[in-house]
């Protein structure tokens, strides 16, 4: 290994997930989706009566995403970057894209059953860029690759370090007009901050927990741009099972999620608007105005999708200035030629529990069958849990 390899070695982060997981059988199915406290937190069911995100791309620059019942439909042939482009990336031996695509796009097993993600007519674009035998840093072709494939979201659960190729890739990530949603990373993290989430036009998403706190692991500084929820987030696993998920890359997908929303909503908006929309609805957090835990807020994906935000100024980017929208106007009825198209609906106020839902699933301890942790986007394998409470 050359120095500059070791060095990346060294240095390279994770959006480490840790997880419990559950048996993928329906007599588990409904006892996830009661798990799903983000969906009362965000009021998806009001989000997804404007739109569920049909006809927009999500790639997810992960792991590979596995088949699972829950996202049935919705992924599509990607790419695995390690084997030089072969393969579709639908093989995943870590499971933490696999679970990435559940939060964004998973449609479950029924009304009630199974991962409901943010997003669950989003298609999932697999792009696989880490597995357990080879750990090559294949992040920024990764990148690219997805933004030539056209791609209108970009999700990046996990981070590297600042290079040349992933400068490039993000470049061509703009030229392509697509959102690009990274993770702030975790404060066990190797490095200060995470790349790409520390690079213009990329938005940095930080965590929060199901009382709207700060999650502890989250990382903090001037380049987050938003929160999401990002503890004990239940998804799609491996072989059909489900886990829960702790760490900004969690969040991360939650925010893609909400990017695939607006996207399918507002189609005639640019990726930099997108953004704008979605740190300019944000609720805010601690000190008023921009700050280094949440940047803008926390996401309201409601008001992402209903309020009437001023346009993004002229000379400011989407991830270093917002301003507050109107939300007493009327919502952007801007005509549109996407597939989907629905009527805009009255937003609501967000419920926000003082205590996780977890809590109300009997026999959790039960339905424990092993704790992992599941890393992205390392070149050094380093293996650590992080605690939500």
């Amino acid at each position: 290994m050359g120095t500059s390899r070791k060095a990346a070695a060294l240095a390279a982060v994770t959006a480490v997930a840790s997880v419990v997981l559950w048996p993928g059988v329906p007599a588990y199915a409904d006892r996830v989706r009661n798990a799903e406290w983000h969906i009362k937190f965000l009021d998806l069911p009001t989000a997804q009566r404007i739109t569920k995100g049909a006809g927009v791309t999500v790639a997810v620059v992960d792991s590979g995403i596995s088949p699972h019942p829950d996202l049935k439909g919705n992924l599509k042939k990607g790419t695995d970057i390690l084997s030089g482009g072969d393969g579709i990336g639908q093989k995943d031996t870590s499971g933490h894209g696999t679970s990435m695509a559940g939060i964004i796009a998973g449609h479950g097993r029924g009304a009630n059953d199974g991962v409901l993600g943010i997003a669950p007519e989003a298609d999932l674009l697999p792009v696989k860029v880490l597995s357990d035998e080879d750990n090559r840093d294949g992040l920024p072709a990764g990148i690219a690759w997805a933004a030539k494939a056209g791609a209108d979201v970009i999700n990046v659960s996990g981070a590297g370090i600042q290079s040349r190729d992933l400068n490039e890739a993000i470049a061509r990530s703009v030229k392509a007009d697509a959102v690009v949603v990274a993770a702030a990373g975790n404060k066990a993290d190797v490095l200060l901050f995470a790349y790409p989430a520390a690079m213009p036009d990329v938005l940095a998403v930080g965590a929060i927990d199901q009382n709207g706190k700060l999650a502890s692991f989250s990382r903090t500084g001037e380049k987050v741009g938003i929160c999401a929820p990002g503890v004990d987030v239940a998804s799609t696993g491996l072989n059909g099972k489900y886990l829960l998920n702790n760490g900004t890359s969690a969040a991360t997908a939650v925010v893609s999620g909400a990017a695939a929303l607006v996207r399918a909503k507002f189609p005639e908006l640019s990726a930099p608007e997108v953004v704008h929309r979605l740190t300019a609805t944000a609720d805010d957090f601690g000190t008023p105005g921009k700050d280094d835990q949440c940047g803008y807020g926390v996401l309201n994906v409601v008001k992402a999708l209903t309020a009437e935000v001023p346009p993004l100024p002229v000379g400011a980017t989407s991830t270093g200035s917002s301003t507050a929208p109107d939300t007493s106007a009327a919502p952007n009825t801007a005509t549109s030629t996407a597939p989907e198209k629905k009527p805009d609906a009255e937003a609501a106020s967000r419920s926000r529990p003082a205590t996780s839902t977890l809590a109300s699933v009997a026999g959790i301890g039960a339905l424990v069958l092993g704790f992992a942790v599941v890393a992205a986007f390392r070149v050094a394998r380093i293996r650590r849990r992080h605690s939500s409470r």
